[in-house]
């Protein structure tokens, strides 16, 4: 098979190391080592593509059940490393998702970024740093197509379309407009339409299915709308997208638990990043807010701040919040605070240390990218050439 044959490759490639691998011979060792981890790569492209075959292989096996039919679409900023909010409230879902849909397609949105001033360099770095967290939290590119949103310029096109259908006072009552505008004194054209961009970005796919939070469900509708909007125009071609909402308690913030946690957040201690060390986690943990009652229960209006440990320490144990108090039993808040902290700890492990491994292989984090984009670059040509059939460009 193909993949023994690439085995055999970087067996002998890691013999070749060994024999080279002499400080009378720095260059051959050096050129031994750039061999191998090339055919390293191509190993991966070809597991990746083999799965990708076994899956379609799986599903169309008589008598054997496969994944619902439909397609999941949702995207995320390159802000940066997620947050453990983003993990347990998004990321994690999104995971499980690539097994239950036929069809699954993650974006990182960086067109959707630049609504805020980005620095060029910062937003490359941002992207890949985006890319090598998804990969190391489950997503995988054998079930998934990750790709990155501006190398598919359909999703620009799409959105202009719809922002002829769309109208100023439907976009002013939106969330997204009314709190980020209220921040500056103005704002910029680019974020007042961004929720129809959101709507192109789901509408170009076909998609059948978005998981998100109910601060992001009013922008959902309006994806809903524009495609019954096109559709009545023009003529059916978009699907009704669902609302996939996920079950996981919003994680506030350490420092202020009546709001969510957040990358923006200016107090350091308030956010726990999926590259935390143990230490930083121990910190940010021990220096959350809590109150002067030492019992530990489950009161989200009366105590806040132990609530949120409670709901964060049964997300990442995958228990229940009774389950958690029922635990705790004995232990006063400082103790249980060292409780959660190691529960966070040991879920976060794993994932750092891939997100710090996929880091320092740009080439890898960019060839996933590029097979993704393929992918969903195929997918959107399909789909707006019946669009601009539709509306009568061609």
């Amino acid at each position: 098979s193909r993949e023994g044959a690439v085995r055999l490759i970087v067996v002998k490639m890691a013999l070749t190391t060994k024999r080279f691998g002499t400080a009378r011979t720095p260059y051959k060792f050096k050129m031994a080592l750039s061999i191998t981890r090339n055919v390293n790569r191509l190993f991966r492209v070809v597991q990746i593509n083999a799965a990708r075959r076994r899956r379609l292989c799986a599903a169309g096996a008589p008598g054997k059940k496969g994944p619902a039919v439909g397609r999941v679409f949702s995207g995320i900023q390159p802000t940066g490393v997620p947050h453990l909010g983003n993990y347990l409230g998004a990321l994690e879902s999104w995971v499980t998702l690539q097994d239950e849909y036929s069809s699954v397609l993650y974006s990182i949105v960086d067109l959707h970024s630049i609504t805020q001033p980005q620095d060029p360099q910062r937003l490359r770095d941002n992207i890949l740093d985006m890319a090598a967290s998804l990969l190391a939290c489950g997503i995988d590119p054998a079930r998934a197509v990750l790709f990155q949103q501006s190398v598919v310029q359909e999703h620009a096109e799409l959105c202009w379309i719809l922002g002829c259908l769309t109208s100023l006072p439907r976009l002013r009552h939106l969330p997204q407009w009314k709190m980020k505008s209220k921040q500056k004194s103005e704002g910029s054209v680019g974020l007042y339409t961004y929720p129809v961009l959101q709507a192109a970005d789901i509408l170009l796919y076909k998609s059948t299915h978005v998981p998100v939070g109910e601060d992001q469900v009013q922008h959902l509708e309006l994806a809903q709308n524009l495609a019954r909007v096109f559709n009545t125009r023009y003529g059916p071609v978009f699907p009704q997208p669902r609302a996939l909402l996920s079950s996981t308690q919003k994680v506030k913030s350490l420092r202020d638990p009546s709001s969510k946690m957040s990358k923006s957040d200016p107090q350091t201690l308030a956010t726990i990043f999926l590259t935390d060390t143990p230490d930083d986690i121990v910190l940010k943990i021990r220096r959350a807010v809590t109150d002067f009652t030492s019992e530990v229960t489950f009161d989200p209006e009366n105590r806040p701040g132990v609530a949120n440990l409670v709901s964060l320490h049964a997300a990442v144990t995958g228990r229940t919040v009774d389950e958690v108090v029922g635990l705790s039993v004995g232990l006063d808040t400082g103790e249980y605070k060292g409780v959660v902290a190691e529960a966070v700890v040991e879920r976060l492990r794993p994932i750092r240390t891939e997100i710090q491994r996929l880091r320092a292989d740009r080439a890898y984090l960019h060839s996933v990218l590029e097979q993704g984009a393929e992918t969903a670059r195929c997918l959107a040509t399909m789909v707006m050439e019946e669009v601009r059939k539709r509306v009568g460009f061609s």
